[in-house]
């Protein structure tokens, strides 16, 4: 970055802090055109459900940071537990050793998610844990001396991350990686199916396509960073059918959805299926740090039980099951037993309803809907993206409007006075945003 671009007008009114004028001329920004776009907000801590900046203004984290800060920040508990595990053993290497805070959350996920999802895979991002999941399912096949079923279908408005496999089973049109086709491998795509005819037209896919795919992976009830798309439970139950119908695999990506973000604990809860694979991440250790799992059911996993060294599965990141990130993962889980989050989730979902619903009168709106603790506002255009951001950063909020939603995925410990104060600071936004 040039000196020039360091005088950018940042999103708040603050001075800019020596620290950030040190180092910002070596930082790349995630998804950030880097030329054009303002300075980052200087953070210098958490507190509740609130950022505070170098300056000390404090704003209501409408995002969670990307959907993890489930219990807000700096929560007592899960400090304490992830402060006794960093004097106890920060790291050890998972080949070949384990150690207890992995095998215990290993155990407390297999006892929550459904049906006999009970293999445990744990990796390091949610990306990595799609790959692992694809992995899984191609050499599944593989193991079983079934050739040829490599592909998987994934949906329009797809997200499953930003690495390579990954990517490829994002949407390959309106998704942030189009520009990589070619280099990508080429999937199939059909569109999340409501009605009967939709229906039948992915179930002849599936038929025709059989020999061919290895998996369908699916993002369940909400696609995310595609557009915060919502389908119902009936089209996740209707899938589980036609996979089971075409023997074909059904991965459930829930990095976003888990852990209560949809109003049960898992969305595929709702519509009461049990995927082939499950990916998990994102809230898993409440915003401290990063881990994610790729679970397998006893059928997945008996494809690798073998007597043949080849039909092992190779995979190993090096930090997976770190004991720091599985501490923290154990204590959030002992919060949702402990703390009545999955009931606070119901009534955040009652007030993002009726305080984003003024929202639907505004000039330009399309649409506001609302899924657990998660709001949207879609509008027919969004224009002047860093300009929106930085009123509702004046208005006490940080979010992070993107193509054409300003949404919400709020801490699930969010009171009723920052949960309308966050509502009420879009709806104020929108209202300006329409005459710009």
């Amino acid at each position: 970055m040039t000196n020039d671009q360091s005088a950018v007008t940042q999103l708040h009114s603050g001075e800019t802090p020596e620290w950030q004028q040190a180092g910002v001329s070596h930082i790349w920004s995630p998804y950030t055109q880097m030329k054009t776009a303002p300075l980052p907000i200087p953070v210098v801590r958490t507190e509740g459900v609130c950022l505070v900046l170098e300056d000390g203004t404090r704003l209501i984290d409408g995002m969670a940071s990307w959907w993890t800060a489930c219990h807000g920040y700096n929560h007592p508990h899960i400090v304490d537990k992830v402060t006794e595990q960093l004097h106890r053993m920060p790291h050890v290497m998972f080949g070949g050793v384990h150690h207890e805070p992995a095998l215990r959350l290993a155990t407390r996920l297999t006892k929550l998610l459904p049906g006999d999802l009970n293999r445990v895979f744990f990796c390091d991002s949610g990306s990595v844990a799609v790959e692992v999941a694809l992995k899984m399912a191609v050499q599944f096949w593989l193991n079983q001396g079934v050739r040829g079923r490599s592909k998987f279908l994934s949906f329009r408005h797809a997200y499953h991350g930003d690495t390579v496999g990954a990517m490829s089973v994002c949407d390959p049109v309106n998704g942030m990686h189009a520009h990589f086709k070619g280099f990508l491998l080429e999937q199939f795509t059909h569109g999340v199916p409501h009605t009967e005819q939709e229906f039948h037209a992915l179930e002849r896919f599936l038929g025709e396509r059989r020999d061919e795919l290895a998996g369908v992976i699916i993002e369940p009830l909400i696609q995310g960073a595609g557009g915060m798309k919502f389908h119902p439970p009936e089209s996740l139950s209707r899938l589980r059918q036609l996979c089971d119908r075409c023997d074909v695999l059904l991965i459930a990506d829930e990095i976003a959805t888990g852990f209560g973000r949809t109003g049960t604990m898992f969305a595929c809860e709702q519509a009461s299926i049990v995927p082939d694979v499950m990916c998990v991440g994102k809230a898993l250790t409440a915003g401290t740090m990063s881990i994610a799992a790729t679970i397998a059911t006893d059928r997945v996993f008996n494809a690798f039980w073998s007597d043949d060294p080849g039909g092992a599965l190779m995979h190993g990141p090096t930090y997976m099951a770190n004991p720091l990130a599985c501490a923290a993962a154990n204590a959030s889980l002992d919060l949702f037993e402990s703390e009545p989050r999955l009931a606070r989730v119901a009534e955040i979902e009652k007030g993002l309803a009726k305080g984003l619903e003024p929202c639907r009168a505004l000039a330009g709106v399309v649409d506001v809907r609302t899924k657990g603790a998660v709001g949207v506002v879609q509008v027919a255009e969004l224009h002047h993206l860093e300009r929106l951001r930085a009123a509702l950063v004046a208005e006490g909020v940080w979010l992070r409007p993107f193509s054409d939603i300003v949404y919400m995925t709020p801490p699930l410990t969010i009171s009723d006075r920052e949960l309308d104060a966050l509502c009420s600071a879009v709806h104020r936004v929108m209202n300006r945003w329409g005459t710009w």
